[in-house]
Formats: structure tokens, C-alpha cells, sequence
């Protein structure tokens, strides 16, 4: 698969389980709402039993594996999603959060938060970024969010077991807009079936689930009047600007440099007194020369001095790990795409875009940018052999269709609130968090991140217009993994450990 294929989906998340077939029990829904539409479909869940450790505490819970059939008002089936859910049995919902969880794409399914980061089975991945051997298995994942939260994965339609109804266009669902009523829908639905109204709630998202996180804080409220608790991006994409690399935007150059610092750093690409640095420290001074020089050169264009343009040049190449000569000759702007294949020519090997710190080889060192990105190389296959043995086995969820694991189905995807300019949820987040003074948000950001650089985020948060008593609301953290942070050991801990604490102020529930 080629670069420029995965640069479309950018915005690309046991002890021995008993498990059994469950009986009837209370969270079941009505038998009503398993009466079969007109044209066969129909709301089908498996449910079985499990038990995991987290924190030294065993914790039962239940997990639910099935499709919901979205519907218009009379009732019409527009779609069934899939959706996989995480529940412990309590005697007070009310002091249970719920999470509802979805990676982004567009075309992604749950997967990668599922069997990655959040869900009670995990993959683990080597810590120093090689790749793993097949066969693949899942372990127990201690750092689960299950004792804090339960946990709804939910597939958009085209991505898992998703599908749209007989004779609806699957473009109903493909584009911004779409998308967020879609899921919006089946939120509501789940959160109704389930008598889950009166439960804190979370929704949390990965990559273009950033975008679609934003775009929900405001569809849930302004539609069903569903007030959230928290919202939760990882890795996020919200405003576009700072990710489009094209000649008349110069800000993703900015957004992308501390990224590059980071990547040069972990590949011993720097000179000595930048590597001798700890990574915080070097990135943080590729941030000031990002704003205090890089970015006003760059404003001047064409006009900038030469002697100022040597200078910045200098700099940045020295940031970059990159040949002053190359960054010159690059009119001082050096795309992600170039980068990855450029910092380790030498070596004849390219760096990963998900993750920086995975790398590969082309076949050949002369071309401008990687065939393809060698963190997705290292992931996509673990992530569904693990998936289709896992619903199988444990979940006891037998569909004869494939699941959709990272579609391109789904393109083209529609941006049409966005015509002439780029897409931006940024006004909706802000509007959601000022209307509701409840609503925290998390972000989670990694240093290897080429796909959704941290900076950029940053960049976009800055810029969200919020008054300093709704700022106070956003905490933002930093991780030492790429795009799915959560697939380096200690990055997962330190994770979960500011999400438990994040929950805590942010659903009062400890």
C-alpha cells in the first residue's frame, strides 16, 4: 500500500477467561426492542461472562457483541452497527460511567483502542519498536479502564460488522456530517436500550475520532439534549490546517518540527548536544524556535533575507537531523512524506508515519517518499488476527462477513460543511464546553506522532477561543510512542494512570 494511501486515512486507537453464554439478566433490552423491522433486520446481541485483574482486584464483568439497528422515526432500518460492550454489574448505574469509544479514519474500526489500549484483552507490542512474529496472541490487559468505566467500542457504518440497511446508499453515512449523525444515533439508542441516561458519560476518540469527538459534543447536546461528562481524544485531528501540507499553508511546517526533533532524536540523528538532551528538553526547544523563528521566517515567504534564511536554515536543520544543504534547498519547508524518507537515507531504511520509531526498507533509497508507512506495516496484521480469533473464541460472535478492519470503502467521504476552507471542529468543541461548564476534555498526545503531531493539537487547542475557567477544563499529556501510544509498555501505564485521574474530576466518581 502506498504513503499516499495511508495519508488519506490520517486521521487514522486475562487470567484464564471463563466465559459462557449468558441467561437473561437486567441489562438486557426489552423483548420489543428485539422484534425483527420489516426487511429482517434485527437488534442480536451475544453476551458472555468474564473476569480480569486490575489493580490487584478482581473485577466480573460482561461483555455484549452484537449489532444495533439504527432506524428513522417510523421505524425504517437505516443500519446495524456493530459494537462490542464492557459492563460490570452494579446496583447503582448512576455511579458507573460509560465510555463510549470509536477510533477514526475515516474508515477505521474500533480495533486498535479495543485490543490496543482500553478494552480487558490486549496485544503487546515490543517496547523498542520491532516487529512482532506470527502468531499472535492476546494477554490479559492490566491497564484496562474497566474498574474505572464501562466500555462501548462502537464500528461506523462500513468499518467492522457495519453495514448499511438494504437499498439505503452507503453514502448516508460516509462524510462529516453523516458520520457524526450516525453514531450520534446509535449513542442515543444504546444509552435508551441500555437505561443508561442517568450514568456519567464519556465519549472518546481516536485520530479522525478527534474530529468526530468535537463534532458529537454538539450534535448529542443540540439533538437529544445529552449532556456529557468528558470527552477523551488520543491523537487527535481537529482542525485540518495543521495537517495539510500544500504551497499557500506553511502552518503544518510549524505543527510538524518538534515531531521531527523527536523522530531525529530517538534515531541518535542529532548532534551531540541535542541528543545528549532528554526528550522533553529537546522538543520544547524545537517548539520555541518553531514559534520564535521558524514561523515568522516562513511568513515572510520569498521575501525573507538571505542572511536570515541561512540562519533559520541552519537551525532547523539541525533540529531536523536533516543536511543544511537539504533544507535549503527545500525552501526551508520539509513535508512529513519527505522526512520519512530522507532522515535515514543513509542507512537505506524510512521511519514509520504512525509511529516514528518504526522503520523499514524501500526498494530503492533515491525516491522522495517511503512506499509505505512501516508502523502500520508493524500493526495491521497483529491487530486482525487478534481481532477474528478474539470474537470468535472468547466472544463467542460467529459472522461469516469480513471485518472491516481500516476500509477505504468509505471513500469518497463527504466534507461538505467544510466547502472552501479546511475542516475544522474547532467551534463546535468550544461551543460545547461553554455551554456545559461539566465537560472536561483529555488529550493525549505522542512525541513519534507524524500522522497528528502533537504541536498541531496544541496549536488547535490555543486557538479554540476558550475563556480561562473552561481552559481549565483541558489537561493535555505527553507520551513517549508514536500515534498509538498505547502500544509502547510504559506510555500505556502512564496512560491509564492520568485517565483514572481524569475520570475522578471529571464524573466525580472514584
Amino acid at each position: 500500500m502506498q504513503w499516499n494511501r495511508f495519508a488519506s486515512w490520517i486521521l487514522l486507537g486475562l487470567i484464564t477467561t471463563n466465559v459462557w453464554t449468558a441467561v437473561a439478566i437486567a441489562e438486557e433490552p426489552s423483548k420489543e426492542a428485539n422484534e425483527k423491522s420489516e426487511d429482517g433486520l434485527t437488534d442480536s446481541f451475544v453476551t458472555t461472562e468474564h473476569s480480569i485483574t486490575i489493580e490487584g482486584e478482581a473485577i466480573d464483568y460482561k461483555a455484549t457483541a452484537g449489532r444495533l439497528v439504527i432506524q428513522t422515526d417510523k421505524l425504517d432500518p437505516r443500519a446495524e452497527v456493530f459494537f462490542v460492550a464492557y459492563t460490570k454489574p452494579v446496583d447503582d448505574v448512576t455511579k458507573r460511567p460509560l465510555t463510549f469509544c470509536f477510533n477514526g479514519g475515516p474508515g477505521s474500526s474500533s480495533v486498535w483502542l479495543h485490543l490496543g489500549m482500553l478494552g480487558p484483552k490486549i496485544i503487546r507490542f515490543p517496547d523498542d519498536a520491532s516487529f512482532l512474529q506470527p502468531p499472535y496472541h492476546l494477554d490479559e490487559n492490566h491497564q484496562s479502564l474497566l474498574d474505572v468505566t464501562d466500555l462501548v467500542f462502537i464500528d461506523p457504518v462500513s468499518t467492522g460488522y457495519s453495514r448499511p440497511a438494504e437499498d439505503v446508499n452507503k453514502s448516508d453515512f460516509h462524510g462529516y456530517n453523516e458520520d457524526i449523525r450516525s453514531v450520534g444515533q446509535f449513542i442515543h439508542d444504546y444509552t435508551t436500550m441500555f437505561e443508561r441516561w442517568l450514568s456519567p458519560k464519556v465519549i472518546l476518540g481516536e485520530s479522525y475520532g478527534g474530529l468526530r469527538v468535537a463534532g458529537l459534543s454538539g450534535h448529542l447536546r443540540d439533538h437529544y439534549r445529552m449532556e456529557l461528562n468528558g470527552a477523551v481524544v488520543i491523537s487527535g485531528a481537529i482542525n485540518f490546517q495543521t495537517l495539510r501540507f500544500s504551497p499557500g499553508n506553511d502552518l503544518p511546517n510549524v505543527c510538524f518540527l518538534p515531531t521531527y526533533t523527536a523522530t531525529a532524536w530517538f534515531h541518535k540523528q542529532l548532534d551531540d548536544e541535542l541528543q545528549s538532551l532528554p526528550l522533553e528538553k529537546v522538543v520544547q526547544r524545537a517548539e520555541t524556535f518553531a514559534y520564535r523563528q521558524y514561523a515568522p521566517a516562513l511568513l515572510k515567504g520569498t521575501a525573507i533575507g538571505k542572511k536570515e534564511r541561512q540562519k533559520v536554515g541552519k537551525e532547523l536543520a539541525k533540529l531536523t537531523g536533516l543536511s543544511e544543504e537539504y533544507v535549503l534547498a527545500s525552501n526551508l519547508k520539509v513535508s512529513m512524506q519527505r522526512f520519512g524518507k530522507e532522515l535515514l537515507r543513509d542507512e537505506q531504511r524510512t521511519v514509520g508515519r504512525f509511529d516514528g520509531r518504526y522503520v523499514s526498507i524501500d526498494r530503492d533509497s533515491a525516491g522522495e517518499t517511503p512506499e509505505f508507512d512501516a508502523s502500520g506495516a508493524a500493526i495491521f496484521g497483529p491487530f486482525t488476527a487478534c481481532l477474528n480469533d478474539y470474537m470468535r473464541r472468547d466472544l463467542n460472535y460467529k459472522d461469516r462477513r469480513v471485518y472491516e478492519i481500516l476500509t477505504g470503502n468509505v471513500h469518497p467521504w463527504s466534507y461538505r460543511p467544510f466547502e472552501g476552507r479546511y475542516v475544522d471542529a474547532s467551534e463546535t468543541l468550544r461551543g460545547a464546553m461553554t455551554a456545559n461548564p461539566s465537560l472536561k476534555l483529555f488529550v493525549a498526545c505522542g512525541y513519534y506522532d507524524l500522522a497528528t503531531p502533537h504541536f498541531a493539537m496544541e496549536y488547535t487547542l490555543d486557538h479554540l477561543g476558550l475563556s480561562q475557567d473552561r481552559r481549565d477544563n483541558v489537561t493535555v499529556k505527553h507520551y513517549e510512542g508514536g500515534h498509538m501510544m498505547y502500544v509502547h509498555g510504559p506510555s500505556l501505564e502512564k496512560l491509564r494512570e492520568d485517565l483514572v485521574k481524569f475520570y475522578g474530576d471529571a464524573t466525580g466518581v472514584e
